[in-house]
């Protein structure tokens, strides 16, 4: 049995076959040479993913090798997932998307392929309203209920502004991140390095950290 079981690849393909409204690029970092541990893993999963739906299409890169591609999508470390649909987005998942992360994945292919989110008009008004370079990290880990909301809505403010740089970053894959922005719960997001906090926010309420972040 792989990493994704029968009974969900169905299901997932099912949900494919109802929401994919166009194609879908997947661009993954990985690192051959050294040791990642759970590179393997997230190359199983988009394969998987690949192989449920024709319109996703995923690129691989080894990172010492495509350095230009990486520094053009804005990606140092591995694994390193970026995503997108008629365009590319700023939107990155560093770590394996597993657990209930899987389902966050999922659900930005589908934004992806449809080119717009599910944000409410108000919050989709104030977002692009964002002039500045806004960086959001979500630290995560795979057995957190609260972790998918929270990554969701950062990669939905990402999509709606390219000025924004969303990213999941799996808080036990990269301790020494984790300690640096001393993370203790999650999910805890860190906005521009500088304003961070704890906790599964409204929409409403993480877009004013995203737009105070930006003056």
């Amino acid at each position: 049995m792989g990493l994704i079981k029968d009974e969900d690849a169905k299901a997932v393909k099912e949900m494919f076959a109802r929401e994919l409204e166009g194609n879908v690029s997947i661009v993954m970092f990985y690192d051959r040479k050294e040791d990642c541990q759970y590179c393997s893993g997230t190359m199983e999963i988009l394969d998987t993913l690949a192989k449920l739906d024709g319109r996703i299409k995923v690129t691989k890169y080894d990172i010492k090798a495509a350095r230009k591609e990486a520094k053009f999508m804005g990606v140092d470390k591995v694994p390193a997932i970026s995503i997108g649909g008629a365009k590319m987005y700023n939107v990155h998942y560093y770590g394996m998307p597993a657990g209930y992360e899987f389902s966050s994945l999922i659900e930005d292919i589908v934004d992806a392929s449809k080119g717009r989110t599910g944000l409410s008009e108000r919050t989709k008004a104030a977002i692009k309203g964002v002039k500045k370079p806004v960086d959001i990290k979500v630290f995560v880990t795979p057995t957190c209920p609260y972790c998918p909301k929270a990554v969701r809505i950062a990669h939905q403010f990402a999509m709606e502004n390219q000025m924004i740089t969303s990213s999941m970053i799996e808080a036990q894959e990269f301790m020494e991140l984790s300690e640096r922005y001393g993370v203790m719960g999650v999910p805890k997001v860190v906005i521009n390095d500088t304003v961070s906090f704890e906790g599964a926010y409204p929409e409403d309420a993480f877009a004013k950290y995203v737009v105070d972040a930006a003056k």
